[in-house]
């Protein structure tokens, strides 16, 4: 007969270490560098960069252990033994994503942190990092909605760290009431598929939403519904993506970089979880949405972006942040067809986000070098770039075509092409055709800032006020800057020599 000491023992769930390593690390040099800072003066505030990116080197190094995709902990001991945290081949592709990101976006920040509190700058990097990491791996509806808070609450505060700034503080604003409110939203849908079937984790959740109780129907379906609400704020996705450009010119680049890119995977890692692995048995209710909301998504997106002005200020940021929701409808595709052709597609989405994660990054790290001498950061201020900064103007213009999915940007043409394949097997053929005039739409304003790069500068042309004049560009750009900017060209430019590599990893099951 089994005591209640054994009985109590076998309800303690085991802890694998090396399973939670990536953004167990990646929280503990952050308290590190918290710490620090209150000891080290402010000649050497520069090293608690240069240690947040050593941090961040080893939670991707603890990656390459977990290659087998086979480990899971924090599970049940009795009943269906469903864990919280499994480390299998989707995590461990998002984490390196998310954890890549933002290693690139310290590279961007280090040099750029004179005017803010280094201290608490970092401390809030490695906190989302953490918490982005931690949520492709989260099984259950709790852990799931923690970790996206603690990816989302530091990246608040990281929008309106430059004190003082009118727009930053606006932009904080406008970034954390949408955030709210689309937790509160998702909260109340969790809330509501407790309630209909008595469980949190994801893979139980599958199974009972096939056998809710009649009487509880109606509050599952609201739940599913509201769930999905509160993650198509999170992924920008239209008609939720009122705060991406306004958040994205009031944020520091490296920051609006980092929200491109990571904040992004981020929403998508969770949408995919709660649709693919929890609510497949309303796969007929969230399908037709998203493949709408994908439709939606890339057209308000293109058209924003298509009418960005040459010589408005932060012109630049602005057509990269419409740019990248427009990027959001066509990530959105492939979750919509897996309603229809099951989750095999799912890859597809991955493929293009790491696609995307790579070029978007190198984008903005060369904004951020032109902006270091044209604060304003409009289009016009790019233009003779090639002049100047003759290897800086080809690496934008290899981003902005691998964008665009045109050669020499193989990778983004391949990217599309799995996207726009998914769709066309799953039966989505009018999505299909939606997606192809957004690509063209898309080709306007990518070959239009390419161009700039090449033009001659106009004659006469002066600095707007408070700017330094066009020589001023030749200054010495930190080595960080540079390593970024290269570090993702080269990576774009092995992925455009290896451009199957995308085809294959689309056909691969991550789950």
């Amino acid at each position: 007969m089994t005591t209640a000491a054994e009985s109590a023992t076998s309800l303690v769930q085991s802890v694998d270490w090396l399973a939670i390593a990536p953004p167990l690390t990646a929280a503990a040099v952050a308290l590190v560098v918290l710490v620090a800072d209150l000891f080290v003066t402010e000649a050497r505030k520069p090293l608690l960069g240069y240690g947040a990116v050593a941090g961040l080197v080893a939670a991707l190094a603890l990656i390459i252990p977990l290659h087998d995709g086979d480990r899971s902990t924090f599970c049940l001991t009795t009943g269906s033994h469903a864990c919280s945290y499994t480390a299998d081949h989707f995590t461990l592709v998002i984490q390196a994503l998310v954890l890549g990101g933002a290693l690139l976006t310290a590279l961007l920040s280090i040099g750029d942190t004179r005017k803010l509190p280094a201290g608490e700058f970092w401390f809030l990097l490695l906190s989302s990092a953490a918490g982005a990491a931690l949520l492709p791996a989260s099984r259950d509806l709790a852990t799931l909605v923690i970790a996206l808070e603690v990816a989302s609450l530091p990246a608040f505060a990281l929008v309106g760290i430059k004190r003082g700034d009118r727009r930053s503080s606006e932009a904080a604003l406008k970034f954390f009431l949408s955030s709210v409110t689309a937790t509160a939203v998702m909260l109340l849908g969790v809330s509501f598929v407790y309630a209909a079937t008595g469980t949190l984790h994801l893979t139980d959740l599958a199974g009972r939403l096939d056998h809710v109780d009649p009487q509880l129907s109606t509050l599952a379906g609201a739940g599913v519904a509201l769930t999905l609400v509160g993650f198509a704020f999170k992924t920008a996705a239209a008609p939720f993506h009122f705060w991406v450009p306004d958040t994205y010119v009031g944020a520091p680049l490296p920051i609006a970089a980092y929200l491109s890119v990571v904040g992004k995977a981020v929403g998508f890692t969770g949408l995919i979880l709660v649709t693919v692995i929890a609510f497949p048995a309303y796969a007929d209710v969230w399908g037709p949405a998203l493949a709408v909301l994908a439709a939606l998504t890339m057209t308000v997106g293109n058209v924003a972006a298509l009418r960005q002005s040459a010589s408005r200020a932060h012109g630049a940021v602005r057509l990269l942040a419409w740019s990248s929701v427009a990027q959001a409808g066509y990530l959105l595709v492939p979750v919509a067809a897996a309603a229809y052709a099951g989750e095999r597609r799912i890859g597809s989405t991955v493929a293009y986000a790491l696609m995307y994660a790579v070029v978007n990054l190198g984008a903005f790290a060369v904004a951020a070098l032109v902006a270091r001498t044209r604060p304003g950061n409009r289009l016009d201020d790019y233009r003779g770039l090639y002049a100047t900064r003759p290897l800086t103007a080809l690496a934008l213009a290899f981003f902005l075509l691998c964008l665009a999915g045109l050669p020499p940007g193989i990778i983004g043409l391949f990217a599309k092409v799995t996207v726009f394949s998914a769709a066309v097997d799953a039966g989505l053929g009018w999505l299909a055709v939606v997606m192809a005039v957004n690509v063209v739409i898309a080709l306007y304003y990518y070959l239009q800032w390419t161009a700039v790069l090449f033009r001659a500068p106009a004659d006469g042309e002066e600095a707007a006020e408070g700017e330094e004049t066009a020589p001023a560009v030749r200054h010495r750009v930190p080595a960080p800057l540079t390593a970024a900017i290269v570090l993702t060209a080269a990576a774009g430019v092995v992925l455009s020599g290896a451009p199957q590599t995308v085809l294959r990893f689309a056909a691969v099951s991550l789950f």
